[in-house]
């Protein structure tokens, strides 16, 4: 398999982005979004996904977090689409449940082509740190809409909200990482009986 990497920039009034993304990396994530939470989200889609993220962020932070967390979640999304090419080979479904202490969250995710995010999550604050809980659903609906990825999420249980968004975030890097494996029966075909993603 080719080398799966991308490089996407987004400029707009509200945010200068530029992201570059490893399919088959090695784990690590380097960069700033200026959302500390949303940073460590991240690290743990980037070590439980063995994806490597490069991003430079520029946001308006001063006016809040909305316009940086929705289109670093854009941009993202705009990169995993680019670097899975035409998806010949990959499994295409991923799917993982992840603990921590009381919480547990499922995540699954098709590389279908078609943009859908069904997100069930009650946050058991409205902040985590700096970062309104509500932003979580921004982040995912950007990245599904240009990765073009069908999503689902489910927050199972938990009491604890970082417990809860970093169970998401996990599983969410875990089924990444299932979905883009090589599947070598597949030997270069394509995961659809449409013949196309």
């Amino acid at each position: 398999m080719s080398a799966r990497t991308a490089t996407v920039s987004r400029d707009t009034n509200e945010t200068q982005i530029t992201v570059t993304i490893d399919l088959d990396g090695k784990g690590h994530l380097k960069g700033e979004s200026g959302v500390a939470f949303l940073d460590h989200m991240l690290d743990q889609v980037a070590r439980h996904g063995m994806i490597d993220i490069s991003m430079q962020v520029k946001g308006d932070l001063h006016i809040d977090d909305h316009h940086t967390v929705e289109d670093l979640g854009i941009t993202l999304g705009q990169a995993f689409n680019e670097a899975v090419g035409d998806k010949r080979g990959i499994v295409r479904y991923g799917h993982a449940y992840v603990p921590l202490d009381e919480a547990l969250s499922r995540v699954v995710v098709d590389f279908s082509g078609r943009a859908g995010l069904f997100m069930n999550a009650t946050f058991t604050r409205d902040t985590i740190g700096t970062m309104d809980t509500q932003l979580f659903s921004e982040f995912f609906h950007g990245f599904v809409n240009h990765a073009r990825v069908t999503l689902h999420i489910d927050n199972l249980k938990g009491d604890n909200a970082h417990h809860q968004a970093e169970t998401i975030f996990k599983a969410f890097g875990r089924a990444l990482r299932m979905a883009l494996a090589e599947d070598p029966r597949m030997a270069g075909q394509m995961p659809s009986t449409k013949g196309t993603l």
